[in-house]
């Protein structure tokens, strides 16, 4: 975040669905030039570190369902990742000049964060059954968390995680708004694919639901941080 002011006065200006093609169009059709390639490259890779930690995320907000509303869940959560995420590149310019987004974000993820644990320790306090005797299955099993609820907890992560990745790849995009759009939009793809597969995982290995809880913690702390001490944005100037 120690870039905001710069990108505040570099941030893109995305204009409508034309523009924004546009836009992609010419910055492919340079892609060769120094500039464009390494403003790919950097975008690249910042959304591959991002997409890693938000596919865990989801995957581990989505663990505990039935296969088919799991994936209906992922599913909502790549497209609602989609529309904010390119959404707020439209505005990324008005949204570099709010002072503490980044630190509310952070809250937000934090709150996320609390509702995965209790679930984590509710579900950790039930015996799972006797598989071998019929009718004893699934007896004493947590209840499993509900559609609803796990939708609106990955929305609300995804607001989140949304706002950080679209911070992050301004600053690698700056003159290049198409490589921005290509960028976010390869970075949910990505996410959904390694989202399912992750949930899966869990579904086998409950330890691994404990460290999606860390990244979200991790990511909500970072937010956190950066959006108090940072010297132009952060909460911290307000006192």
């Amino acid at each position: 975040m120690d870039l905001l002011m710069t990108l505040a006065a570099a941030a893109p200006s995305m204009g409508g669905p034309a523009e924004i093609w546009q836009h992609i169009v010419d910055d492919f059709s340079n892609i060769g030039t120094p500039a464009a390639f390494s403003a790919f490259l950097q975008v690249l890779m910042i959304d591959l570190v991002l997409a890693g930690d938000n596919a865990i995320v989801v995957g581990a907000l989505a663990a505990g369902l039935p296969a088919d509303q799991r994936k209906k869940v992922i599913l909502i959560g790549v497209l609602a990742a989609l529309v904010m995420r390119v959404g707020f590149a439209l505005i990324v310019t008005w949204l570099l000049g709010i002072v503490g987004l980044v630190f509310a974000g952070g809250l937000l993820l934090l709150w996320v964060a609390w509702k995965m644990y209790r679930e984590l320790h509710t579900g950790s306090e039930h015996s799972p059954g006797s598989p071998e005797i019929e009718g004893d299955e699934d007896s004493g099993v947590a209840p499993a968390k509900t559609f609803a609820g796990a939708a609106f907890s990955v929305a609300l992560a995804d607001v989140s995680m949304s706002l950080d990745n679209v911070l992050g790849v301004a600053g690698a995009a700056r003159d290049h708004p198409g490589i921005l759009i290509v960028g976010l939009v390869f970075a949910v793809l990505l996410m959904g694919l390694a989202a399912n597969v992750i949930a899966r995982y869990i579904e086998r290995f409950r330890w691994i639901a404990w460290i999606g809880l860390i990244v979200i913690l991790y990511v909500a702390s970072k937010m956190i941080y950066d959006g108090w001490v940072d010297p132009q944005l952060g909460v911290g100037t307000l006192f």
